[in-house]
């Protein structure tokens, strides 16, 4: 019981503390690309949608950190939706750009699961609508890898 209570301040310091830390901002995004398979596999068209949760890390204009979740489907009638969670790291290199890292995990519903990180820049078109290339590379349980270099247009709000 004493644990839990640790926990329970813990985690609203935290809470309290966060708009002290940082200033931060939902996205949602589009992005589609190209897909291919390690071991000489061919290469596909890929789609997607996600949402996310950006903010900065000391000074605005500085390093920012954020998390995703997505939905993404390699363009091929027997390929399942894949379901990803990604943390994301970064910093600010223009008034309009940024460049970041990115890892996390992706599962579809057939239980096929996958590692997965990359890097991307993303570049403000205006103070709410912006443009991304990301690449990412999947370390995939049971087929060959899979890679994918994606372009997206995404709205903060």
């Amino acid at each position: 019981m004493t644990m839990l209570k640790y926990a329970v301040v813990a985690a609203a310091l935290m809470i309290s503390a966060t708009p002290a830390l940082a200033e931060g901002q939902a996205r949602i995004e589009i992005r589609g690309g190209i897909a291919w398979a390690g071991g000489g596999g061919g290469s596909e068209a890929t789609g997607g949608l996600a949402a996310g949760y950006d903010f900065d890390l000391g000074e605005a204009g500085g390093v920012f950190a954020g998390v995703e979740v997505s939905a993404d489907k390699i363009l091929v009638d027997s390929t399942p939706v894949t379901f990803g969670g990604t943390a994301r790291i970064g910093t600010h290199i223009t008034e309009n750009g940024r460049l970041f890292a990115a890892g996390g995990y992706t599962i579809d519903d057939e239980g096929d699961d996958a590692l997965h990180f990359g890097a991307g820049y993303e570049h403000n078109f205006t103070a709410s609508m912006y443009g991304k290339v990301e690449y990412r590379h999947f370390a995939v349980s049971n087929f060959p890898d899979i890679d994918t270099a994606v372009i997206g247009i995404g709205w903060r709000f």
